[in-house]
């Protein structure tokens, strides 16, 4: 497949699949030379980037994923162990995000029944 393609497959600009294979995210088994030597696609790149997508969407970050695919060894608890981890992390932020947006209501009420 061509860069294109693939682009609008996945629905994700081809700068954005140029810089995932800079950054060493796109696996070079998804990588092939066609007969001119222009770079192309395996068609098992498709679930690869939609799985990277849902990644990012769940919050984590280029730099975490590149970790956890450069560790194909990882056992099946030690991946539990990180999606539970980035769980933790969203709660937190979660909470956070809670906290804050009860203060500014708090804030505009105080605000409106001020009588000046």
């Amino acid at each position: 497949m061509k860069i294109s393609d693939v682009s609008k497959t996945v629905d994700l600009p081809i700068s954005t699949l140029r810089y995932y294979e800079k950054k060493g995210i796109i696996p070079e088994t998804y990588l092939v030379r066609d007969e001119n030597n222009y770079r192309a696609y395996d068609e098992q790149i498709i679930p690869f980037i939609m799985s990277l997508k849902s990644l990012l969407s769940a919050g984590f970050s280029i730099h975490e994923i590149k970790d956890i695919l450069s560790r194909k060894e990882l056992a099946r608890e030690q991946q539990l162990d990180i999606i539970k981890e980035k769980m933790n992390e969203i709660e937190q932020l979660q909470k956070k995000l809670d906290d804050a947006k009860h203060f500014l209501q708090d804030s505009l009420q105080s605000a409106e029944d001020c009588t000046w």
